[in-house]
Order: C-alpha cells, then structure tokens, then sequence
C-alpha cells in the first residue's frame, strides 16, 4: 500500500509545539485590557445570543482562559503525537502523522474546517490507530494524517493568494505521496469536508472513499425537489434559512473582507475568541457540549499563530474559484454522518451531485463538531464505511 510517488519531494522536517513563555504572558495582559462592550440586558435575545456572542458567556470565558486554562497541558497533549512540516506549492504545511501498530492498517487522511484545527481529532486519534487498546478491532486500524490547512495554526500564515479548497486538495494529495501512501481515505468536517470531496475528484483512482461530516447539499430550485418534504428535511431547511438570515455574518465577512476583520481578530484575544465562540453556538445545540478547554486550545491555534486573516482568507479564495457554485459530480464512494444539529447535509438533494452515496447515517445527538462532540459515534461510523475497502 506505501510507495513513494513524490519524487521531487522535498524534505519532512520534524515538528514539535514549543511556544514562548512571552506569548502566554501578553495573551493574559491583553485579556486583561480588554475593552469590554456595552449589551442590551439579556443580550438581545430569549436565549441571550439574539445579537451574537454575549457578554455574559465571552467575559467569563476569557477570565477563565486568562487565569484557570492551562495551554501547556494541551501544548503536551498535542506532542504526544508525531507530528512534521514540510513545503508543498510554496507553503509550509504542518501535519500530525501517527502509524498504527497494525500491519494492515488502512491510510487515512483527516481534514479540519474553519474555525477548527487539529484540535478537532484529538479524541479520535488513539481509536483510529490502536483500535485493539480502545475496544475496537484490529482491523478497522488506520494509520492517520492529519495536516493543518495551508493558512491555518502551524501551516500558516500563508504568503500568497490562491489557496481555495481544489489546491488544499491538490496539496494534501502531494502530501499522502511524500509520506508513501499510494491509495488512502479521507474523511473531513465543515471545509475538511469539501477539501476530501474534492480529493475524490481530482484522484479518484487514489481514494478508496470518502467519508464526510456534510455535503452541503441545497435546494437547487427545481419545484419538483421540494414536493413531500419529510418533517426532518423541513426542520433542517427551516435552520439553513435561520443561518442564512440570522447567523452568516462570518462568512460574509470573510468572503469579501478578510483582511479588515484581520486587523481585530489578531489583536484582540477576547476578539478572536468571540469570533470563533459565535460559530460554535450557531453550529450546534449548545456551545457548551464541546469541552471548554478543548474549545480554547482551538482558538489558541490561532492566537498564537497569527491567522486569523490567512484561514479568513479560505472564503474569500473558494468565492474567487467557484466553490460555492454547483459542485461537480462525484463518482468516489461517499460515506455522510449526519449529526443533529447541524443543516448542511439533506439525503434528497446530496444524490444530485453524488451519486454514489453508499453509507448515510443519521444520528441523534452532536452537531457541526461531532468529532469533539460525538467522537464515539463518529468513529464507529468512519471505521464501519472503511470496512468495505479491506
């Protein structure tokens, strides 16, 4: 299964966190400054997020990350694992690498989205390579990748344009080869989610599925698709117009101005947390289901990076090369895990544009984030898809 395709690869550099104590100490006197809001009494709203991040959550939240959160016991955690940089297209792209125990494991690659990182795998890791010591089966084994989107935590900043999800794509694939990963799955969330798609498109005799937390399949406008709605695909398309009105201001933003709201989110730590805190709350039942350390080392990956304006970027370069527009065809075997609470994956529409969804799985609880969420239901349903590819 491993042969090394790259041959004009360039080095795999060994990679270890190691931030500077400075950092951590201006992060706590900048919380410490910060010039906190005004709000209307009970924030605009019967659930007291009418008009957005509230400041009865976001300034408890910050007084906890400024004096309770421990980045060193995450900065260990995430160590724990190998992980490596190396240049592909001009980018410094930074990637976990961890080889199952098991002979016969199956490559698989892990895609994040905005606002998450590595982060998001952190939980499903360990199970996916050492299933025999996670009350798993031996050989449901992976052998796991896990990059960090070009512009994204330690793959970042960026210093050019152009970095939409198709040369995500073309990028990650480059990357299985350097590692000698001839075939391989990918499975991916929010842009994850897109970017393993697009593997499936651009080298399908590669992938052996793809397995994806949305489709992002929509209305297309045709009357005919919308006769005999059932009432889950009516409650999700009520939330979709809900986001669409109400809760999409993000992404409007960061597809036409990421470089304006750059110059807030990375100053400002209490900024960038709300930023991110709002996204979580509007993809999903509650903020808090996802564990509130783990949510403040996300977000650390992008304070102590620096990128908030190179990920912002990612609308912006996907509304510039067409991501948003109808999506090609695609023939690769696609597994969908569809949790709750989130919208973004109807079964009647995703036939459209996939037609060979062989495994779709609705589950009852979790979100947007069901890696952090639900990672337990998660990796059942990635190890049951990948089954059928042994």
């Amino acid at each position: 299964m491993m042969r090394h395709l790259d041959k004009n690869r360039a080095p795999i550099r060994p990679f270890r966190i190691d931030i500077p104590q400075s950092q951590i100490n201006d992060l706590r006197e900048r919380i410490n400054h910060t010039r906190w809001p005004d709000e209307l009494p009970g924030g605009g709203g019967g659930s007291g997020w009418g008009y957005g991040a509230p400041l009865g959550y976001v300034k408890p939240l910050a007084e906890y990350w400024r004096d309770r959160y421990d980045w060193r016991k995450y900065e260990e955690r995430l160590n724990e694992f190998a992980q490596f940089t190396t240049t592909i297209d001009g980018a410094n792209v930074h990637f976990l690498h961890v080889r199952s125990p098991e002979p016969g494991a199956m490559p698989l690659l892990l895609s994040h989205g905005w606002p998450g990182s590595i982060v998001e795998f952190i939980h499903l890791i360990e199970p996916l390579t050492n299933p025999r010591a996670h009350g798993g089966k031996p050989g449901d084994a992976f052998h796991v990748v896990v990059p960090s989107i070009p512009g994204f935590g330690f793959s970042g900043p960026t210093r050019e344009g152009g970095w939409d999800v198709q040369r995500v794509a073309r990028a990650f694939a480059t990357l299985m080869s350097r590692l000698g990963y001839e075939r391989f799955g990918a499975h991916g969330g929010d842009f994850g989610a897109m970017v393993s798609r697009e593997l499936g498109l651009q080298v399908p005799e590669r992938i052996f599925g793809v397995h994806v937390l949305q489709l992002f399949s929509f209305p297309s406008g045709d009357p005919a698709e919308m006769v005999d709605l059932s009432q889950d695909e009516q409650r999700r398309l009520t939330k979709l117009a809900r986001w669409r009105s109400e809760q999409s201001a993000y992404a409007m933003v960061q597809s036409t101005r990421p470089q304006t709201i750059a110059y807030s989110l990375h100053d400002s730590p209490v900024g960038q947390l709300a930023w991110i805190v709002d996204f979580f709350a509007a993809h999903g039942h509650h903020v808090d289901q996802v564990d509130r350390d783990l949510l403040l080392t996300n977000v650390m990956l992008y304070w102590l990076t620096g990128t908030a304006g190179s990920s912002a970027r990612l609308y912006l370069e996907n509304a510039r090369g067409g991501a948003w527009e109808t999506p090609r065809p695609s023939a690769t075997p696609t597994g969908v895990a569809v949790f709750a609470h989130d919208f973004e994956s109807i079964r009647r529409f995703a036939g459209r544009d996939n037609p060979r969804i062989v495994q779709w799985s609705e589950f009852e609880r979790g979100g947007h984030f069901a890696a952090l969420e639900q990672p337990e239901l998660l990796i059942g349903d990635v190890r049951g898809f990948f089954r059928r590819f042994r």
